[in-house]
């Protein structure tokens, strides 16, 4: 991680109310622009836009989530393969996209081996910038110390940290720490001073990007699909024109808007999770071998500017 772009200080660049207001439901790798005031969205795999349009770009970046390195049951044999369709997609960008956000869960048992397959697969994508927050699968049995010595360098407590990039701010929170099997997030009271403080000398203006493993608002409380203390967080960030809320863990599209804060989850690049209370308890979702990339699909939103509309468009690693 550049210790040079963690810091808490804002840099110079575009500040524009909404500037993220518009910003897609994050798919299995999905590229993001921001251009003049507004916010798009596109498949890795979707025909790359206009030269003109690249030109105007002032920030791209790509999420991904839930990688599972060494995850090799009936759901998925080959995480590796499914990643790599990814990068693939993300090199095959006409433009290189500024960073990679990474919301968790890089392995399935935190086991050093699979933190190297990760690092190893990545290797092969153009993009060498990733910031990472930490799933609880890689907090397993060490409290995520493997996690910070490799990917959370220069950050704070148990990994938080901030960055400027192009007038936006972004916050990479740790809530998969003190949390029981099953059980809700928790950020706790350490790192909600710390993100107080971030967050003090900021502009309402300033467009915020918080991304985290699991979501701040809770979307099933019986399958620990929240954060216990969110709403601590979401009242720290309600004073922002513009906030977009990027996470994982639950392995599908989920989306909320509630005020000025728009909400996010990922799917993930491994394998399906069944949607909320349509099974007995969250975990790897068996489907057929050849309905598996339709599953770990991704999505793309469009917003064009002065018009009002948001252009909506589903697609799978399947490609339909």
């Amino acid at each position: 991680m550049n210790d040079d772009i963690i810091r808490g200080r804002r840099a110079n660049g575009v500040e524009r109310r909404g500037f993220l207001q518009c910003m897609a439901w994050a798919g299995t790798g999905l590229l993001w622009s921001a251009s003049g005031g507004t916010f798009s969205s596109r498949l890795l795999g979707q025909d790359p836009a206009p030269k003109k349009e690249l030109a105007a770009s002032t920030l791209n970046f790509v999420q991904i989530s839930d990688t599972h390195m060494g995850f090799k049951k009936a759901a998925n044999p080959d995480v590796v393969a499914t990643l790599r369709e990814t990068i693939a997609r993300i090199n095959a960008l006409p433009e290189a996209p500024a960073f990679i956000l990474h919301t968790g869960d890089l392995t399935h048992l935190s086991a050093a081996k699979e933190f190297d397959a990760l690092e190893q697969v990545l290797k092969e994508c153009r993009t060498k910038q990733v910031f990472y927050v930490p799933g609880e699968h890689d907090v397993l049995d060490d409290e995520g110390a493997r996690f910070r010595e490799r990917f959370a360098k220069g950050t704070v407590g148990s990994g938080w940290f901030s960055f400027e990039q192009n007038g936006v701010h972004f916050v990479g929170l740790v809530n998969v720490l003190g949390m029981s099997e099953g059980g809700l997030g928790v950020l706790g009271k350490d790192q909600l001073a710390w993100l107080a403080k971030d967050l003090a000398p900021l502009s309402a203006e300033t467009p915020v990007v918080v991304f985290a493993h699991v979501p701040l608002w809770t979307v099933h409380e019986k399958w620990g699909w929240g954060t216990a203390d969110g709403a601590r967080a979401l009242e720290l960030l309600k004073r922002f024109g513009s906030v977009t809320v990027l996470n994982g863990h639950i392995h599908q599209i989920v989306q909320k808007v509630e005020g000025n804060i728009t909400f996010h989850s990922a799917r993930s690049t491994a394998f399906p999770q069944p949607e909320a209370g349509k099974a007995e308890k969250p975990g790897p979702m068996l489907v057929g071998a050849d309905q598996l990339r339709s599953f770990l699909g991704l999505t793309n939103v469009r917003h064009v500017e002065n018009s009002g509309k948001l252009a909506i468009v589903d697609a799978t690693l399947a490609g339909n």
